[in-house]
């Protein structure tokens, strides 16, 4: 049977992604890791902000490829299957949230409770990364398979002005800040203050539903830079190992970069009003990570299939970019289980994740932060190994 040819730049731009979501979710200790490889403290943008919103950008592109075979399989089956995989997703993120069900509390290993008994206040979070992806790839499918690109460019103004406008008129004396976003309390009328995120000192979801809402647009826009790239390259070349006529394509690659350069000012000036933020994923912050994502698929369609590169690098990245979801879905699991067996070592009894970092990575010179970088670099090895493998065996798990 032949094998489906696959979209290569698409591969290339969702494994980077992967790879640095991996990356910058899993170094050796929190208290020493350089400044690009955290999120911004609360308004701003740093390079890893970017990771989460480039994959949206990629889930929404990939729909672009898949959506004609199921408009020609029918409303039915359309219904079913991103209906299917919209639960599963979101369920494995919940079964994430919860995994590996045991921690370590006052010497013992005890069972974490959906509502722990002791504090009614903290339990299991239902929110996530895979649970926004899910529900961004739910809603950017339907409006995708519904509606024509104009119209959709009304309904993602319409829901990008609309959450400016809620953040705006029902938040605190200072809406943007973590005290004043109006979604938290509606969070916490939805699931209840036991099931949101704590990272911040306080119940607050940066997965929580009100800010999904314009990470749909992320997804959507990302939909309408694929079918643009279908529409403008027939994508033949994108399947071949033949160079295409550069002329031919100058003005879709073209209309990428300029496109990407304007969203990205536009969400600039947003900004000046609606602060870039991704915590509460405001409405500029769409549109600059937007733009970034454009400019940056285009550079890689560029660099791969115009100068039809095929190297080391694009072969490392399309390794995560082929079994993007269970590579990110492993790579959750492995420190969450590893967090709970305790090993004797010379620095004293440490889980075996704590392990590795205490009695090597940390021993390695120059700052701390280095040490913790090459523990993450290690891990995201590790992850590429068991996707390589699954490569080399035409193995891919699609959720």
């Amino acid at each position: 049977m032949a094998t489906k040819p696959r979209y290569f730049s698409l591969d290339v731009f969702r494994g980077a992604t992967v790879a640095l979501m991996i990356l910058v979710n899993n170094p050796g200790t929190w208290d020493h890791v350089f400044s690009p490889l955290l999120h911004a403290q609360w308004h701003g943008c740093s390079p890893t902000d970017l990771v989460f919103p480039f994959f949206l950008f990629a889930v929404g592109n990939a729909i672009a490829f898949v959506l004609p075979g199921l408009k020609e399989a029918g409303d039915a089956i359309f219904w079913k299957k991103i209906g299917k995989r919209t639960i599963l997703i979101f369920l494995i993120g919940l079964f994430l949230n919860w995994w590996p069900f045991f921690a370590w509390q006052n010497g013992a290993l005890v069972f974490r409770e959906w509502v722990d008994t002791a504090d009614s206040a903290y339990g299991i979070r239902i929110f996530g990364v895979l649970q926004r992806i899910a529900l961004a790839y739910f809603f950017a499918s339907i409006i995708a398979y519904y509606f024509k690109p104009k119209a959709i460019m009304v309904i993602a103004t319409i829901l990008l002005v609309g959450y400016w406008g809620l953040c705006y008129g029902y938040g605190g004396a200072d809406p943007y800040s973590l005290g004043g976003y109006f979604g938290t309390a509606v969070d916490i009328q939805l699931v209840g203050e036991a099931h949101l995120y704590r990272g911040e000192g306080i119940a607050f979801d940066p997965e929580g539903l009100m800010s999904t809402v314009p990470s749909i647009v992320q997804a959507v826009f990302g939909y309408l830079v694929g079918l643009f790239i279908k529409q403008n390259a027939k994508v033949d070349w994108l399947f071949s190992k033949v160079p295409f006529t550069e002329d031919k394509y100058f003005r879709m690659l073209s209309a990428m970069m300029v496109s990407g350069f304007l969203i990205l000012v536009l969400g600039w000036i947003w900004s000046l009003g609606f602060p870039i933020n991704k915590k509460i994923w405001t409405s500029s912050y769409v549109l600059y990570t937007t733009g970034l994502a454009v400019l940056t698929l285009g550079t890689v369609i560029w660099y791969v299939e115009v100068q039809n590169v095929r190297n080391s690098l694009t072969s490392f990245f399309v390794v995560f970019g082929k079994n993007p979801l269970f590579i990110y879905i492993l790579s959750s699991m492995i420190p969450s289980l590893l967090e709970i067996v305790i090993v004797n070592t010379p620095k004293g009894e440490l889980n075996v994740w704590e392990a590795f970092y205490q009695n090597i990575c940390s021993l390695l010179p120059g700052p701390p932060e280095v040490g913790s970088l090459f523990f993450a670099l290690v891990f995201l090895v590790i992850m590429w190994l068991i996707g390589y493998m699954l490569d080399k065996r035409k193995i891919y798990i699609k959720v």
